[in-house]
């Protein structure tokens, strides 16, 4: 027997299909990996969103962390030119420029580079490193050299997605793409807190094995570069080269005090401190921080 609205369940299903694609989010546009130097990565629309002024300290004002500098240099500019290149893990000591390193070791190597093949740096979040294999598909589409950027990269507890991370970096079939290198930022050596090692020690069966795993990780990365904090020497001598670089006229002795009383209250002294410090000077003395 046939059903009397089976006549009209075409219309209906077209109907439904064109209120579907009424609210349906609009696609994104595909971006271009040559539309600039920097790039976001935002896994809930599968797009690298571009950041046209990347927020950054010029490589030269960059204090008390020379043999890191060059040793990262000299890594980011062989990988620019096409050479054997090792993913870095750049750990340690708070505020003592880290970040700020990877991305004036960016910015000097694509001005040296001038017209040529610049590198882009793509930075993913911690909270999206589930989804770097996509990331990682979209890169190994373009033949732009790129800087795959995670700052403060850690791991807790049950947290699981380090498992993919390993795989990404050596250990898949696929590997890391070519044209791709992977830097990450921590407070932490093995990107994992000693409580949660010291876990497994003493719950795991094979105990050398369980903790093997959580060490491996950073064994990934064949560049460590550690960094410390800073003694007093260090900390004026990133306050004077700020000082000098924007013009802030104040007498050596009474820079080194205000300075040594500001890291004073903030409870230590680091590449952070300092220049937080000279934002507070600048805008007590009225003056604008600009190149």
């Amino acid at each position: 027997m046939n059903n009397p609205d089976s006549e009209n369940l075409p219309p209906l299903l077209q109907r439904i299909a064109e209120a579907l694609e009424r609210i349906a989010p609009a696609t994104a546009p595909e971006v271009s990996l040559g539309s600039a130097d920097g790039f976001i990565w935002q896994p809930e629309s599968d797009r690298l969103e571009p950041v046209l002024t990347i927020n950054r300290v010029d490589f030269v004002l960059l204090q008390g962390i020379a043999r890191q500098a060059e040793t990262l240099y000299e890594n980011t500019r062989r990988f620019a030119e096409g050479l054997p290149a090792n993913n870095a893990l750049l750990w340690g000591a708070r505020g003592m420029g880290k970040s700020s390193l990877v991305k004036a070791v960016h910015a000097r190597v694509n001005e040296e580079r001038g017209a040529g093949s610049r590198l882009a740096l793509v930075e993913i979040h911690r909270e999206d490193i589930p989804s770097l294999p996509r990331l990682l598909q979209r890169l190994r589409k373009t033949e732009r050299p790129c800087i795959l950027f995670c700052d403060d990269l850690s791991f807790d507890g049950g947290d699981a997605s380090y498992k993919s991370l390993k795989a990404v970096l050596e250990g898949g079939i696929e590997g890391r793409p070519a044209n791709v290198i992977f830097y990450a930022t921590s407070n932490r050596r093995h990107l994992m807190p000693r409580d949660m090692i010291e876990n497994e020690r003493s719950t795991a069966i094979h105990t050398s094995e369980a903790v093997e795993e959580k060490v491996s990780l950073s064994d990934r990365f064949g560049l460590w570069l550690g960094f410390h904090n800073c003694d007093q020497d260090t900390y004026f001598a990133m306050i004077e080269g700020y000082a000098d670089r924007y013009g802030l006229a104040l007498p050596q002795d009474q820079l080194r005090a205000e300075a040594k009383e500001w890291a004073v209250t903030r409870g230590g002294r680091s590449g952070r401190v300092a220049w937080q410090f000279i934002q507070d000077l600048a805008g007590r003395l009225g003056q604008r921080l600009e190149d």
